[in-house]
């Protein structure tokens, strides 16, 4: 059974940092994909930030990128999502996510996993971001 516990959410001011962090557990073999999705107040969950344990390029959403950037803590075995600098447009539920079998695009040079339709997500961390 895949577990995933976000946390590390919060009211930042906008030009701030904050990093999530999401402990997952459950996983088998490499044959899989973790990303990070955010549900605004539209009500859409969107893909933002990906990545596959098959390899590849990260993905990264146009509004995102040069912002966000997705690591792993070998560690405190976790997946970590730095946002800097904040923006308004950031305030959204963040949820860790996981999918097997991720189907690969390719963009130019890059190949990148799909980020959408995951599988698992967590329950999420609120993230809101004031002007």
């Amino acid at each position: 059974q895949v577990q995933m516990v976000e946390s590390g959410g919060g009211l930042v001011q906008a030009g701030g940092s904050l990093t999530l962090s999401c402990t997952i557990s459950g996983l088998i073999g490499r044959d899989y994909s973790l990303g990070w999705f955010r549900q605004g107040l539209n009500n859409e969950r969107e893909g933002v930030s990906c990545q596959s344990e098959r390899g590849g390029s990260p993905y990264y959403s146009d509004s995102v990128k040069g912002r966000f950037s997705m690591f792993k803590d070998t560690i405190k075995k976790t997946f970590n999502l730095r946002i800097s600098p904040l923006k308004p447009e950031d305030t959204a539920m963040y949820y860790c996510a996981a999918a097997y079998n991720v189907p690969f695009v390719h963009a130019g040079p890059f190949t990148y996993p799909k980020c959408s339709d995951y599988t698992y997500y967590g329950q999420g961390t609120q993230v809101t971001v004031s002007s």
